[in-house]
């Protein structure tokens, strides 16, 4: 496709408004390390939780999803619908815990709750882990999704498209992130994901137009599946055919064993960004930034609400356009882009992809940001140079970006689909998720909990993929794969902690003593500091959470079948949604959350806190 003039000027003027805000929010963001990094603590919730959506909103993801859709039907989509429930533990569960922490960084929280040579090389090796491993697995499927936009786009080759985003578009991103800090990020996100949202809603409405119109969409995929015979599944259905055996695998089909996996396991045992049993990664980042518990909470509620509930449905109407459009495909990724360039109106591609360049855009400012800043902050200054002046620290920090920029180029060119990097983050987290919630609620988790559980589950995955024990199809054995490495990473990291020293007292006082969190776990530790209100929400969390999910799950489906059909089991799913919502709603309001600095909720200070009358 060739450009026009109007196609280069509306992507030009995206450039020219993320430069602007960049170089508007300059000054504010230069005043403190906290306002670079947190943006002075002072962000409000719709912002801190707009500006997570937009992060997981990257390029990758509409074809991520029109590859699952057109495999396994709209219930393909559980590979990430699942991580609803870890996210509204985070909502009700760690939320606060994370903003009474204080934290700079996530990663720092390893020195906070534990001690000693083992906390340190914890946060070293996490910083390692996840600031290059994991954060390259992430920058690779996401700049190799951006390199099929832009080759299929612009009409170049693969490795054409793929110098211009290691050599414009992510150095463009860089500068922009660099001048504006945490505060340019934010408004450049909320921007980005506004004109986001905009185009993939345009996208699915010339793609289901092209066929007809939705009804004569459902008919053709109606007709294709009676056309491939009695081993066909329902591509529009939610939920796999549950009466087929649990290893059934055929067109438009995800297999009952792999559903049961990813939604009775994923959740709460996988680490994966945006989605970490707990909370972390950029997430808490955000949530370190808002402006009190309150707003850190309604941040994380408002991200999953429009993450699961609000943002999918465009990506599954192109998807099933794509099905009935280009019939027949081996890999079907792409193929969102086809219908760009097949059935949007020329005036308006430019706008088009100025919209996945904000997508990319967005993941990529974060991931950089947050993948550097572990590298150096909580690796290299730590441990390796700690008298350097702070323009030495600019420099390293520079480098470590470029660092990053090379080796996710490399990933992006290894892997075979953006499903696989999915995937392969997936795997090499199974099993830690248990961990991570669990050390905010039981004093008994030390260092070498966590150090078990992520190079447990690191070993024992790396060598499934090079063994390759398992030879059923490709989601059969990621589920098959999953079981494995989770019950193995449980096993190690229950059977150390058990057998290792717990931290010292005097780290868990101060930690129970900062954070407050809910007695149940800490009972010998909250004896030894009786002036601390002991905090009992936890039965009243749990039922938030569960009514948290039900809202988001009913609004999800309900979207869907008023799209889809039937229009009224639709509306009544989003009536249920509804009432749950005004509960929801009516508990928050009456919640206590008052704010005090220091040890929060002692007897000493007659401070009740947000803790003694939570959620």
């Amino acid at each position: 496709m060739n450009f026009t003039p109007l196609d280069w000027s509306a992507i030009v003027a995206y450039l020219g408004i993320t430069l602007f805000l960049g170089l508007y929010f300059r000054s504010r963001s230069g005043k403190s390390v906290d306002d670079y990094f947190v943006s002075g603590r002072n962000v409000s919730w719709w912002l801190a939780g707009t500006s997570m959506v937009a992060t997981t909103f990257a390029a990758d993801t509409p074809l991520v999803v029109t590859g699952l859709v057109y495999t396994q039907g709209i219930a393909g989509n559980w590979l990430w619908w699942c991580f609803l429930p870890s996210g509204m533990m985070t909502v009700f569960l760690f939320a606060r815990l994370w903003r009474r922490s204080g934290l700079l960084t996530d990663v720092q929280f390893a020195e906070m709750r534990y001690s000693g040579k083992p906390a340190a090389f914890l946060r070293g090796f996490r910083a390692i882990y996840l600031g290059l491993l994991m954060n390259c697995l992430i920058l690779g499927w996401v700049t190799k999704a951006m390199t099929s936009i832009v080759a299929t786009t612009m009409g170049i080759s693969e490795t054409n498209a793929l110098w211009i985003c290691v050599f414009f578009l992510i150095p463009f991103t860089g500068l922009y992130v660099a001048l504006g800090g945490l505060w340019g990020v934010l408004w450049t996100d909320l921007f980005q994901f506004v004109l986001k949202m905009s185009i993939v809603i345009a996208v699915a409405w010339y793609a289901v137009s092209a066929i007809g119109g939705i009804h004569p969409m459902l008919d053709r995929l109606a007709a294709m599946r009676a056309a491939a015979g009695p081993s066909a599944s329902d591509a529009t259905s939610f939920f796999p055919d549950f009466s087929r055996p649990l290893t059934f695998q055929a067109l438009w089909a995800l297999p009952v064993i792999t559903f049961v996996v990813i939604l009775g396991l994923q959740w709460w045992a996988f680490w994966y960004p945006g989605a970490e049993p707990g909370g972390g990664g950029y997430i808490a980042q955000r949530i370190f930034s808002a402006r009190d518990e309150r707003n850190g909470l309604l941040s994380v509620l408002w991200f999953n609400i429009a993450h699961y509930a609000i943002r999918p449905w465009p990506w599954i109407l192109a998807a099933l356009a794509v099905i009935v459009l280009y019939p027949g495909l081996a890999h079907p990724e792409p193929a969102y882009m086809r219908l760009v360039n097949d059935h949007m109106p020329h005036a308006l591609r430019g706008i088009v992809f100025a919209g996945f360049m904000a997508a990319f855009m967005s993941t990529i400012a974060t991931q950089l940001n947050w993948g550097a800043s572990y590298l150096v902050a909580d690796f290299y200054r730590r441990f390796i140079k700690r008298d350097g002046d702070e323009k030495h620290y600019v420099l390293v920090s520079r480098l470590a970006t470029v660092l990053l920029v090379i080796v996710s180029a490399y990933v992006s060119a290894q892997l075979g689909s953006i499903v696989a990097g999915w995937e392969v983050v997936l795997i090499v987290g199974a099993g830690t998720g248990l961990v991570y919630m669990l050390r905010w609620y039981w004093w008994r988790i030390n260092a070498w909990s966590e150090i078990a559980a992520m190079a447990t589950a690191l070993i024992v995955s790396m060598a499934i993929r090079l063994l390759k024990p398992f030879s059923a199809t490709g989601p059969v054995v990621f589920a098959e794969t999953a079981l494995t490495v989770t019950a193995a990473t449980t096993l190690v990291w229950i059977v150390v902690t058990l057998n290792t020293s717990p931290e010292p007292q005097e780290v868990l006082m101060n930690f129970y003593r900062t954070v407050r969190p809910h007695i149940g776990g800490w009972k010998p530790i909250g004896r030894l500091a009786p002036e601390i209100i002991p905090t009992r929400d936890l039965g009243r969390n749990l039922f938030s959470w569960i009514l948290g999910c039900a809202m988001v799950y009913l609004a999800l489906f309900g979207l869907g079948h008023v799209l889809l059909g039937p229009v009224w089991e639709g509306f009544v799913l989003l009536l249920i949604s509804a009432i749950c919502a005004g509960i929801l709603y009516s508990s928050i309001s009456r919640s206590d959350w008052k704010e005090a600095t220091g040890p929060i909720g002692t007897r000493k200070e007659g401070v009740l806190g947000a803790a003694t009358k939570s959620l």
